[in-house]
C-alpha cells in the first residue's frame, strides 16, 4: 500500500465537497471504506430545531396548549440562520418544507422559508406543510402545566429507568415517541425520493432520529442520548434506500460576542 496509511486506502480525509465526483482509482471494498461515495438519487432531509420558545424559558410543558411560539431571542436565532442560508444558498431550491403543528415550529419554518427559494427567482419557496408526527413528545394531560405542577400531580419520571412509562395520562412514553418519529421520517423520505426536504421540528425529534437511524444499541427500545441540540440548528441526513447517513449535527450560526 502506498503512503497515507489506512485512511488513504479507504478514502477518509478526501475533501470531495457536495458536487465533486468520487476520485478515480482502485475500487475499495464497501466493507473497508470509511468514506463512502455519494449515492445517486439520495434524499436529503434537513431537520431544523426551532428557535428559543416561550415555553422553554417559562418552564411550561409546551404541547398544543402550552406552546405560544418563539421568544424575540428565538426569532433572532432563526433569522440569523435564515440570513446565513440566503448568503450561502445551502438549502436553495428545496423541494419541500414541513413543520410540526406546534406554533414554535411553524414560526421557525415561516422565518426560514425565504432561504429555500432558488437563486435568481427560478424556484419559489415550497409551501409549508404541517405534520403532527414531527411534534415533540405528546404530553397528554401534562400539556400547559409548569414542571413543578407536573411533578406534584404525576410524580417523578425517569425515562432512563422506565422508558416505556407515559409522561402523563393521554401522553406518550419515550419509546413510543422515538418510534412515532422514526415512522414519520420514513414517510417523508418515501414521499420525496431524491429531493431536498427541510423540516422545522424539536430537540426530541432530532434525538429520536439519531437513535432510530444510527445503529445505536436499544435505539428504538429505550436508549437515550441526552444531547444538547442548539436552538435554530440543523441536523442533516442523506437517505438512499434503507440506509441513513448522518451528514451534520448541531450546525448553527456561531454566536458572536460584541
Amino acid at each position: 500500500m502506498s503512503g497515507g496509511g489506512f485512511d488513504a486506502l479507504s478514502g477518509a480525509g478526501v475533501d470531495r465537497g457536495p458536487d465533486r465526483p468520487t476520485p478515480s482509482g482502485p475500487a475499495v471494498p464497501d466493507g473497508i471504506r470509511t468514506v463512502s461515495a455519494r449515492p445517486d438519487g439520495a434524499t436529503r432531509l434537513v431537520l431544523v430545531r426551532h428557535g428559543e420558545a416561550v415555553c422553554n424559558v417559562s418552564g411550561v410543558c409546551g404541547g398544543r396548549l402550552g406552546c405560544t411560539g418563539l421568544t424575540p431571542r428565538g426569532r433572532g436565532q432563526v433569522g440569523r440562520l435564515r440570513d446565513r442560508l440566503l448568503f450561502t444558498g445551502e438549502l436553495a431550491g428545496a423541494d419541500a418544507l414541513y413543520s410540526s403543528v406546534l406554533p414554535r415550529a411553524i414560526e421557525t419554518a415561516e422565518l426560514l422559508a425565504p432561504a429555500l427559494a432558488g437563486r435568481g427567482g427560478l424556484h419559489r419557496s415550497p409551501p409549508l406543510r404541517t405534520e403532527c408526527g414531527l411534534c415533540e413528545l405528546h404530553p397528554g394531560e401534562a400539556d400547559g402545566l409548569t414542571w413543578d405542577v407536573f411533578t406534584t400531580r404525576f410524580g417523578a419520571l425517569d425515562w432512563d429507568l422506565d422508558p416505556g412509562r407515559a409522561i402523563a395520562p393521554g401522553g406518550e412514553s419515550w419509546t413510543g415517541f422515538v418510534n412515532r418519529v422514526a415512522g414519520m421520517l420514513e414517510v417523508l423520505v418515501a414521499r420525496h425520493p431524491g429531493q431536498l426536504v427541510v423540516a422545522a421540528c424539536h430537540a426530541g425529534v432530532i434525538e429520536a432520529s439519531l437513535l432510530a437511524m444510527i445503529p445505536v444499541v436499544g435505539g428504538r427500545s429505550g436508549a437515550r442520548l441526552q444531547l444538547q441540540s442548539q436552538h435554530a440548528s440543523m441536523t442533516s441526513w442523506e437517505v438512499a434506500g434503507d440506509r441513513w447517513r448522518l451528514l451534520g449535527y448541531n450546525d448553527a450560526v456561531p454566536h458572536v460576542v460584541g
